[in-house]
């Protein structure tokens, strides 16, 4: 069977200690905020590699490292806010291969292939023009466009409990119809990072957390989250 015609684009900062999940410090160290990120993103990556889409691409700020797989493209991330990241992120895909767009960030690692795939086949359905997964701090893990839209994240604060609201309003001000997804848990806070390990035993990222959890020291914050 033909591989659905949609890319996949998993927009990322390399897992460098400072620059990364940096809000579960001081909980975690820098250092033990990048592993889980690392795991994170690996994990991300593993499930992007099954899916059936034409092309997986990461649009990275930072270098790449051991964990990017050799079968997937790579693309630099521009300059500036999120938003304007994100748009250019899908400019520069299409620039590159003139097909529908799902970008993905890395804060998902609980992510499968009947997510992917299943917002694919959302966004080559008659009649939609974009896709959008809501998560569930009021932003969203997914968004997906048939083409590029000019000005399609004017106006959008990002990483606000209002994001995936904000971004929805706009999409239907643009005129454009967006299919809503599955919501899911983003890990940005120690709670959501040890939540979602419980969704995914034997991935990467439990296994990350789990080797937090159970090995000495542990932060005070670390052990009141764990419930100790």
């Amino acid at each position: 069977m033909r591989p659905l015609p949609v890319q996949v684009a998993v927009i990322a900062k390399s897992p460098v200690a400072g620059r990364v999940k940096t809000r579960l410090c001081p909980a975690l160290t820098p250092a033990q905020a990048a592993g889980v990120a690392r795991a994170s993103l690996m994990d991300t990556l593993d499930t992007v590699m099954e899916a059936d889409v034409a092309l997986r691409t990461v649009v990275l700020d930072g270098e790449p490292e051991d964990w990017l797989p050799s079968k997937m493209e790579l693309i630099a991330q521009r300059d500036g806010p999120l938003g304007d990241r994100l748009s250019g992120a899908i400019e520069d895909l299409f620039a590159r291969l003139a097909l529908p767009v799902l970008v993905i960030g890395m804060d998902t690692p609980q992510l499968r292939t009947a997510h992917l795939e299943g917002a694919a086949k959302a966004l080559l359905a008659p009649g939609t023009d974009t896709v959008l997964g809501p998560a569930e701090d009021g932003g969203y893990w997914l968004i997906g466009t048939r083409r590029p839209v000019v000005s399609m994240f004017s106006g959008v604060e990002m990483s606000t409990a209002r994001t995936g609201r904000q971004q929805l309003s706009r999409l239907r001000a643009l005129g454009l119809h967006c299919a809503r997804l599955g919501r899911l848990r983003d890990v940005d806070l120690l709670s959501d990072a040890l939540a979602v390990a419980r969704d995914v035993p034997g991935s990467r990222f439990a296994a990350a957390i789990d080797e937090l959890v159970t090995s000495p020291p542990r932060s005070r914050r670390l052990e009141s989250v764990v419930g100790e």
